[in-house]
């Protein structure tokens, strides 16, 4: 009996090891704090995708930096669709945080008015003073274009002078505020490929966006930039476009 065992446990013991090499998840741990200057873009598609993570209304002091922090820790760039006189006013030194951690800017008017029906000195007056004030900051251009609630027409895209992002998953973060709820509604429905709608200016959906990351992380997703989600793709963005996700 104790030969037999002598020669049993060792080939156990050796075939458990195995097993659990070949079951070993091949997502990005949600949390090992990852540099984020040295977070490299995946050369090839994860085995869970790639999707992208974008906020609107902000920046807000307190809610955008706890959100920046915790970003940070998670290794996980984002995009951004500020409010021009939110930057202005309150948060320039925010708005180059963000461009610094490797996050992607975007334009969401100076007032958050609807731009659909605005004449051309209207719609300049809210998307190219916004523009003007973010190369001003950051000394680069490039900003992609949120129209405020989603609102487009033929005028909108002819006058926008960039890449219109719109979203395919949208939790109404802004309604009840409820962090359970929201993060049940976008982890059931994420998959390769989507742009997630959240607001930074809410305790709540920071709190839900950074259980939103963990969760995803260990379902094997990746998050990148909407720029970066479109490249992988070999979609170019072009301007006056709409784009709502970049499904493979």
């Amino acid at each position: 009996m104790r030969r037999w065992l002598l020669f049993v446990l060792p080939v156990l013991a050796w075939s458990l090891c195995a097993a659990a090499l070949l079951t070993a998840p091949s997502a990005v741990p949600a949390d090992v704090p990852l540099p984020v200057e040295e977070t490299p873009a995946p050369s090839s598609t994860p085995s869970g995708g790639l999707i992208a993570l974008t906020f609107d209304d902000g920046p807000r002091r307190s809610t955008t930096t706890a959100l920046l922090d915790g970003l940070a820790a998670r290794g996980v760039q984002a995009t951004f669709f500020l409010i021009g006189k939110q930057v202005a006013e309150y948060n320039q030194d925010l708005l180059q945080r963000m461009d610094a951690e490797g996050h992607q800017i975007g334009i969401h008017t100076y007032d958050h008015v609807m731009l659909s029906g605005l004449n051309a000195a209207d719609f300049s007056a809210q998307v190219d003073k916004t523009r003007s004030l973010f190369q001003s900051i950051l000394g680069h251009n490039g900003f992609l274009l949120r129209p405020p609630y989603g609102s487009t027409d033929p005028a909108v895209r002819s006058m926008a002078g960039c890449p219109i992002i719109l979203w395919s998953i949208d939790p109404e973060d802004w309604d009840d505020q409820n962090a359970d709820r929201v993060v049940e509604h976008v982890v059931s429905r994420a998959k390769d490929g989507d742009i997630i709608l959240l607001h930074d200016i809410f305790p709540t959906s920071v709190e839900a966006a950074l259980r939103i990351v963990d969760q995803l992380h260990a379902r094997g997703l990746y998050f990148v930039t909407v720029e970066e989600l479109f490249a992988a793709r070999h979609i170019t963005l072009e301007p006056g476009k709409v784009y709502r996700c970049a499904y493979p």
